[in-house]
């Protein structure tokens, strides 16, 4: 019976639900440019000295705050705002952005690409951007 009881508990354990961990701890600090393709294009890698576009050398991603995200973006322009991680970690979402990037609702949603580790991350924009010619762009980031 205590062997029926035992086998039945770790039934029991072995059914609940996983939990996945929140990524914010690996997310939170300020990111800078390392890669950046617009579409297919590879544009920028930092330190090299032919990027087609030299100006994601200031690009910052700072969500070193909790619940507060600053973005500057190519164009030097600072956006101000909130940022989360979708529930199940495979979206970064900045809200409440100001100003409002061009024909947006002052939202940009990013797909994770990879599984942060606090020393890079990767992502890719949902929407195309109007900044760089409608494309769909993909960040490889790394801690400032």
């Amino acid at each position: 019976m205590k062997k029926l009881y035992a086998l039945l508990i770790l039934i029991l354990i072995g059914c609940q639900p996983k939990l996945i961990t929140p990524i914010t701890s690996q997310l939170s600090k300020v990111w800078k440019a390392n890669t950046v393709k617009e579409g297919d294009v590879l544009v920028f890698t930092l330190g090299a000295s032919n990027n087609i576009k030299p100006g994601y050398t200031g690009y910052r991603l700072d969500l070193s705050q909790v619940d507060k995200a600053t973005l500057k973006d190519i164009d030097g322009r600072l956006l101000t705002g909130t940022w989360r991680v979708s529930t199940d970690n495979k979206r970064l979402i900045l809200d409440n952005l100001v100003p409002k990037p061009t024909k947006t609702s002052g939202l940009i949603e990013f797909t994770i690409l990879n599984t942060p580790d606090g020393s890079s991350l990767n992502l890719q924009r949902l929407d195309e951007s109007r900044k760089t010619g409608n494309t769909l762009n993909q960040y490889g980031l790394i801690p400032e």
